[in-house]
């Protein structure tokens, strides 16, 4: 394992350390915590705040994201590890302003659990709080450290548009609301080409051969649906679309953004191919998405691969948030 790292076990302090002094435009460090929110309290005051987070390594998830517009806070837990209660609910009254707090959390058993134990850790402090927990990943139903389907990079747009509209004052029912309107409009599907390895332990999730890919990973390096050998850009594109329409019936005469992201060590290059026979595919479907997102934005640390989520835009104002600007670190 080569890592430019120091000690494994500070992995995670030292990437917080790090993102809040390079960026102190955008974030600050909650106090005796792994958490990060936004510096720009003004902005914030009587505004619902947004909250999520998840174990490190798909940076920059969820930190970068923190910021005017997208996340209120974000807690870092340990690599692929959710974070504890008490480092998410002092996130929670960090950001809370009177007017409540929003989680949003991926669908893994952790996350699940310690988000739930310090919502309710808030209410008893009286702060009001509501969450959603998003599962945009078809590839599987259940797999490991998930009940159901797990929670990916769809999870992107989710903060965007629920981002947008807390800092245009939404209150917070409507901001609930409004997530359980988008959710089921997000669906997303990866491709790996190597495993992720974990600074912690030294050696990767699963092991490919040299001419093998792996449909349907999850970005903690869960097992997929089928693994078979490499094949050209354009037939994971086939393989992948193939599987969102049969979910989403895709449909010309509707609205999609599309998010085509990195898992980590696949070029931009590799990235931009895909994506030119992506939209190529979906000319078949005569598709031209209103929105489309290219790069790194979810990750599993090293990871080579590819994922691909699709947004149905039911509703005209979910483009104009993903179209709002924001000051985040990662959100160009």
């Amino acid at each position: 394992m080569k890592k430019i790292i120091n000690d494994p076990a500070n992995v995670v302090p030292e990437m917080v350390a790090g993102m809040v002094r390079s960026y102190p435009q955008f974030i600050e460090q909650v106090p005796d915590t792994e958490a990060v929110m936004r510096s720009d309290k003004e902005s914030m005051k009587g505004k619902v705040g947004l909250v999520s987070g998840g174990g490190s390594g798909h940076e920059p998830t969820h930190a970068g994201f923190v910021g005017k517009g997208m996340l209120s806070a974000a807690v870092c837990g340990q690599v692929f590890t959710s974070p504890t209660p008490d480092q998410i609910y002092a996130a929670i009254k960090a950001v809370d302003q009177g007017q409540g707090v929003f989680l949003i959390i991926k669908n893994y058993s952790g996350d699940i659990m310690n988000f739930d134990m310090a919502k309710d850790l808030a209410e008893m402090d009286d702060i009001k709080i509501k969450s959603i927990v998003v599962d945009d990943d078809i590839a599987v139903e259940n797999s490991t450290f998930t009940q159901g389907r797990r929670g990916v990079a769809g999870t992107l747009f989710m903060h965007k548009v629920l981002g947008a509209a807390a800092q245009n004052g939404a209150s917070l029912d409507e901001i609930a609301e409004l997530a359980e309107q988008v959710l089921p409009n997000i669906k997303t599907i990866a491709v790996a080409l190597s495993a992720a390895t974990n600074p912690e332990t030294g050696k990767p999730g699963f092991v490919l051969k040299d001419d093998e890919i792996e449909f349907g990973v999850g970005v903690h390096s869960e097992p997929g649906y089928r693994r078979e050998k490499i094949k050209p850009a354009k037939d994971l594109v086939e393989e992948l679309v193939n599987k969102l329409d049969g979910e989403m019936h895709l449909d010309g005469s509707k609205k999609y953004a599309v998010l085509v992201n990195g898992m980590g060590a696949t070029p931009l290059m590799e990235q931009y191919i895909f994506s030119n026979d992506l939209l190529n595919k979906l000319e078949q479907f005569k598709i031209k998405p209103a929105f489309i997102k290219i790069g790194n934005y979810m990750t599993s640390l090293d990871m080579a691969g590819i994922s691909l989520t699709m947004f149905e835009l039911k509703d005209d104002k979910w483009l104009e948030a993903l179209k709002m600007p924001v000051a985040t670190i990662a959100w160009k």
